[in-house]
């Protein structure tokens, strides 16, 4: 592997766009989003060479309106997962072998691609696809997939330049392989940038990729596509599959040359992948690479020293930003009795003003959930407090689906430190409460550890700090990511490496060179530049 000097070109974060009234990015956005909707589109499977059509076509409509048709994805088969399993070890060949420096650049274009030309089409594919406003789409398909596509590349360079050292007469040397075989990389609907950065991040490492994106971010996820080939990536290193999770699974994780997993989704799912490839592991020709970001039931906790206002703003941010289908979304508070009078009283005022509705109207601060099935999962849950005589709803509590998954901003006060909405995933733009003593504060953290399964953000909020001092200590291991006075969302790749333990995930760090590290197999080489001709050592001397 060539390893020569290489300068990076002004690597950092993205700045992030306003889209306030009068912006040229407002109007560009505009734009993009009225063509989108203008037109109807056939989103392929990209395998190897070939954009693959099948008979069996499913519908795209924003979960805002529903009965909008945007276009229609091509569902594929056993037959096409192997297909695709076959040009991507084709393209291993020359993959695996090409120079870094010319990996990175491809996926470097990849990013000014995003950062200019594509930016309008990209978030508007997303506000559209996934229901975002323009803010959520800024961040995520345009500034945290910048980020990681050219940070990446920052931490590629960092692992090839820690090298062994060298004792007189030999000279040592590490090669960071690809692992051997093909990576499968299952995406989530939730952020078009973990869509485009969990196959990416291994191909840049030289790996070849079988990437499913959910059913429900395929719209955005066919505009990466074209990014990436439009960027110069050859064809068969990520193959793009529309098969079902299970179907898809069924040939993947029976195959010799599988090598690792690259995952963002469900905890139940995951526990089944590491089960089954468990049960297949005789099959491999190496041990598979598992890696997982899951879920979370993410926790925010304020002293009774803590800024009411910064907690109520936290609060609404954390909760209902994206409609609460953040992995990181805050979903359960604990709040001192001091302090949850003037908490609660913000937070209604600012809920107040919030918009709900679609995202062409960029006044709407929040939008409708991603599908009819978690519409009825998170309703189920809102009609359960609102039966409940352990619970009050404070805020919101209604839900509509005629038009839209729409599901208001809701707020529940639990009673018991158990209540089922204080301890489950919902992934929704439900927030439950619950109020400790003021002079519990040491009480209350064991009962934040210990009630969920999870363990991915987390958020402290005080003006003491020993009271920080001492939540950060006790809650060391209940969250991979822990705010100091902040909400626990929003994680910027290169600055908070984001992921979590326990239920959470395997805590790999996307946004890091830890992530990166597990899509390399090192080789230790050892050069001895002038050969001994003599098996006897100098102790063998006599006397």
């Amino acid at each position: 592997m060539s390893i020569g000097i290489f300068n990076v070109p002004a690597l950092k974060n993205e700045p992030v766009k306003s889209y306030a009234p009068g912006s040229p990015e407002r109007s560009e956005l505009k734009k993009a989003l009225a063509a989108a909707r203008a037109k109807v589109i056939d989103i392929p499977q990209y395998i190897g060479s070939e954009e693959v059509y099948s008979q069996n076509k499913k519908a795209v409509s924003p979960p805002h309106d529903h009965q909008h048709i945007l276009g229609y994805f091509h569902e594929g088969t056993k037959e096409d997962v192997a297909k695709a399993i076959d040009a991507a070890l084709e393209a291993r060949k020359g993959w695996a072998t090409l120079t870094w420096e010319q990996r990175a650049a491809i996926f470097l274009k990849a990013a000014e691609l995003i950062a200019g030309p594509y930016r309008a089409e990209m978030n508007a594919a997303t506000m559209l696809g996934q229901s975002k406003n323009a803010y959520q789409a800024e961040i995520d398909s345009a500034c945290e997939i910048i980020d990681f596509l050219r940070l990446n590349v920052n931490f590629m360079r960092d692992i090839y330049e820690e090298q062994p050292i060298s004792s007189e007469g030999v000279w040592n040397r590490m090669e960071y392989r690809p692992l051997e075989g093909f990576i499968f990389a299952i995406t989530p609907f939730n952020f078009t940038a973990i869509a485009g950065n969990l196959p990416a991040a291994p191909a840049l490492m030289g790996n070849v990729v079988i990437w499913k994106p959910a059913f429900t971010q395929v719209y955005a996820a066919n505009v990466i596509m074209r990014i990436f080939k439009e960027a110069g990536l050859p064809d068969g290193v990520i193959n793009m599959v529309l098969a079902d999770g299970p179907i898809a699974g069924d040939v993947i994780f029976k195959h010799p040359d599988f090598s690792g997993v690259h995952f963002t989704g469900s905890t139940k799912v995951f526990q089944t992948i590491w089960k089954t490839i468990g049960e297949n592991i005789a099959t491999y020709k190496t041990f598979p690479r598992i890696v997982g970001e899951t879920g979370g039931k993410d926790f925010v906790l304020a002293h009774k020293s803590a800024d009411a206002k910064a907690v109520a703003t936290g609060l609404v941010r954390g909760a209902f930003e994206y409609q609460g289908q953040k992995c990181s979304a805050a979903s359960r508070a604990y709040i001192p009795s001091n302090l949850w009078e003037e908490v609660k009283g913000f937070m209604l005022a600012d809920l107040a003003e919030i918009k709900m509705g679609g995202v062409e109207d960029f006044s709407n601060f929040v939008n409708a959930v991603i599908d009819e099935k978690s519409f009825d999962k998170i309703a189920s849950y809102i009609d359960g407090a609102k039966a409940s005589a352990d619970t009050e709803i404070v805020a919101g509590g209604n839900f509509d689906k005629s038009k839209g998954y729409f599901v208001e901003p809701t707020i529940i006060q639990a009673f018991k430190p158990d209540y089922v909405t204080l301890c489950e995933e919902i992934f929704g733009p439900v927030l439950t409460i619950y109020v400790y003593d003021e002079n519990e504060f040491e009480q209350i953290i064991p009962v934040i550890d210990a009630t969920s399964p999870y363990a991915l953000t987390g958020a402290v909020f005080s003006k003491d700090r020993y009271a920080i001092e001492y939540a950060t200590r006790h809650l060391v291991n209940a969250a991979g990511n822990f705010y100091i006075n902040d909400k626990p969302t929003g994680a910027v790749v290169g600055q908070q490496p984001f992921g979590g333990a326990r239920a959470s995930g395997t805590n790999d760090k996307a946004g890091s060179v830890l992530n990166l590290l597990r899509w390399v197999s090192p080789r230790a080489l050892k050069e001895t530049l002038v050969s001994p001709k003599d098996y006897k050592y100098p102790f063998l001397s006599g006397e």
